[in-house]
């Protein structure tokens, strides 16, 4: 049996703390005393700084972190832009209830995004055609699409491919939520569920499709390679495994990002 990584073994709590987006928050917390100490010498030496400019202390001492401890390059362009866009949306005077109703609608859309980095990124039919010729023809298969989004793909195969089981799993609740009532409307046999892939097993599955983000790929890596039985297939749209260098690269018809397939 092979050891789990550090990454697989430590707790969701521990996961949500060395996310980015919870880091770049921690950030600004930290970065927020030193712009107080920072804005009351200037005050005191007759420069005082206004709001905007105490925005920009803030966010500049929030780079500064950012790039100690290391961050992607383009959190320095959030943690900057941050505090400034605070300071106009409370100078806007917007109802606070809109903010709120943006909070919710983005929550249901993304979820745990901040902790998975996997952001929605849907994958268009030059994708879904590529698969669909790739896989075997003529035998039943069980196929799942892991971050489904709004069941785009799952739909698709699930038409061409009436003696398969197609499978989509998504954990943020507004697409999933979207992808059952698509299935349910058309008639189709695609079955969505809700949660993360992570608790799957993919020794179930023939074939495994993924279009998540570069973040994700070494954890997706170590799963497939643990799990996947002799035979079947790992399909990964636009993002490399840089564990492993893939089997089969396929540029769809027409233009867009490259098909990347590991056999097992």
């Amino acid at each position: 049996m092979r050891e789990r990584g550090n990454e697989e073994t430590s707790s969701p709590g521990q996961r949500i703390w060395r996310s980015p987006a919870v880091q770049a928050l921690l950030f600004q917390l930290a970065a927020f005393p030193l712009t107080l100490i920072t804005v009351f010498f200037l005050a005191r030496s007759g420069m005082p700084p206004g709001y905007e400019g105490a925005a920009l202390i803030q966010g500049g001492f929030a780079c500064a972190i950012t790039r100690w401890r290391g961050l992607a390059p383009w959190w320095l362009g959030i943690e900057l832009v941050f505090p400034l866009a605070l300071l106009e949306a409370r100078s806007a005077s917007i109802h606070p209830l809109f903010f709120l109703g943006a909070f919710l609608f983005l929550l249901v859309l993304y979820w745990s995004t901040f902790r998975t980095q996997v952001p929605y990124y849907p994958s268009g039919k030059r994708a879904w055609d590529a698969v669909a010729e790739l896989l075997p023809k003529d035998t039943p298969l069980c196929v799942i699409d892991i971050g489904s989004g709004l069941g785009g793909f799952v739909l698709d195969l699930a038409a061409r491919r009436p003696e398969s089981t197609v499978v989509g799993i998504e954990l943020a609740p507004l697409p999933w939520l979207v992808s059952s009532l698509r299935a349910r409307l058309a008639g189709s046999r695609a079955r969505f569920v809700r949660g993360d892939y992570e608790h799957l097993d993919f020794a179930n599955y023939d074939a495994v499709f993924a279009y998540l983000s570069p973040a994700a790929m070494s954890a997706l890596w170590r799963k497939a390679a643990r799990e996947m039985r002799p035979g079947a297939v790992l399909l990964s749209y636009e993002f490399l495994i840089t564990e492993k260098a893939p089997d089969i690269s396929i540029v769809p018809t027409g233009s867009g990002p490259t098909l990347y397939v590991w056999h097992f």
